[in-house]
């Protein structure tokens, strides 16, 4: 029976444990959209605290692709040395260096959070147009006007993910995600809150999922087959006229026929307008995965409210979830994983950091191990 930290294997690439820091926007790339020292201190930190899959942020495909200019993007080949840095540090550290690939859309061009969080206006020199499925705004902080994409726009966007993929591989990563999901541009083509095309790319179900299709399709061509291509998916918009659980368990065995390997499942975001948001329940994505996971035969990863060891583990254990991905909590603490392993009562829970580390962590001078040394404390 597997369990939190039981190593898993997925293509040719095995995690040291359960474990994923989550990709977040954490608006500290520099303008030209290249990593720096924090993402190094940030990633390195992390890997070296435990965790066995490591995402920076969600990196922008084009420049209008970011959420601000502070943040992260692989849309030339000068950014690959900033990203292979830092993938460096992550595999020196342990940990697999995994690389999530998205587009904005219509919730790009925004204020840092501690700024306001506001769009940006179009003609402002830190804003942008945005584009999307259809010239619908997102509404509340994002009222600008929307760009519908053309067909040839779209065409072009699936080519720029492809682009984007090969300079991760030259970057190093191992594992690639697609995100469609959080109302972002992937996610709006799928719902029809955002998306009211009446080509192609609208209206039916299995139009609304053509952007994902042929988007995999162009990553899939490029990406080796030996590492995993996975994909973050929206599985409900919480509103009665969005998208639907059903739906999204239909697009992913959809998906997984076109090639991802595994299922990230998160939630629309498509709208602040949503009908009893379980954002306050534990582990609330977890009922969802375990359907997929089941019906459509596929690995499934989740977050969202795992941030308690005991819980984390219990979803692994009853193998309802394939990994547990942690924002909040790997922000918290950068050792959440050897704190979880503690709090579990694992019989070597130092086994989790890199050689050098466990070794001085389980040893002293004069000693043979570390029985009856007492063990450091780690904050959780």
């Amino acid at each position: 029976m597997p369990d939190l930290f039981s190593p898993y294997t997925l293509k040719g690439v095995t995690l040291r444990n359960r474990i994923a820091m989550s990709p977040m926007t954490m608006y500290r790339s520099e303008p030209d959209g290249k990593m720096n020292d924090f993402h190094l201190m940030l990633m390195g930190s992390r890997a070296a605290g435990g965790f066995g899959l490591i995402f920076p942020e969600q990196i922008a495909i084009t420049p209008d692709g970011r959420t601000s200019t502070s943040c992260a993007g692989l849309w030339e080949d000068e950014q690959i040395e900033s990203m292979a840095r830092v993938v460096r540090m992550i595999k020196d550290m342990g940990a697999v260096p995994a690389i999530q690939l998205g587009h904005t859309g219509r919730k790009g061009s925004e204020q840092k959070p501690w700024e306001g969080k506001l769009q940006i206006a179009p003609d402002h020199p830190d804003g942008w147009q945005v584009r999307g499925p259809s010239p619908i705004p997102y509404g509340g902080r994002f009222p600008y006007p929307v760009h519908e994409l053309t067909v040839d726009e779209i065409h072009a966007l699936h080519r720029a993910y492809a682009a984007a993929a090969k300079r991760a591989l030259a970057a190093g990563f191992e594992w690639l995600e697609m995100h469609f999901a959080h109302g972002y541009l992937g996610a709006s083509f799928f719902s029809p809150l955002a998306n009211q095309r009446t080509d192609a790319y609208g209206g039916t179900l299995e139009n609304r999922l053509r952007f994902h299709r042929e988007a995999l399709d162009a990553v899939r061509a490029v990406w080796p087959e030996r590492l995993p291509l996975t994909m973050r998916l929206v599985t409900d918009d919480y509103h009665e006229d969005g998208v639907q659980f059903d739906e999204a368990v239909w697009a992913v065995a959809q998906l997984k026929n076109h090639g991802i390997d595994l299922a990230d499942l998160s939630i629309g975001l498509n709208t602040d307008d949503m009908r009893e948001p379980p954002f306050s329940r534990a582990a609330f994505m977890v009922e969802r995965g375990s359907r997929v996971r089941r019906e459509v035969g596929i690995p499934v990863a989740v977050s969202w409210n795992l941030g308690q060891p005991a819980v984390a583990n219990q979803v692994i254990r009853e193998e309802l979830v394939d990994l547990v991905f942690l924002g909040r909590p790997a922000l918290a603490n950068p050792h959440w994983p050897i704190w979880a392993a503690r709090e579990l009562a694992h019989e070597d829970p130092f086994s989790l950091l890199p050689r050098d580390w466990s070794w001085w962590l389980k040893n002293r001078p004069g000693s043979e191990n570390s029985h009856g040394w007492p063990a450091p404390a780690i904050a959780s």
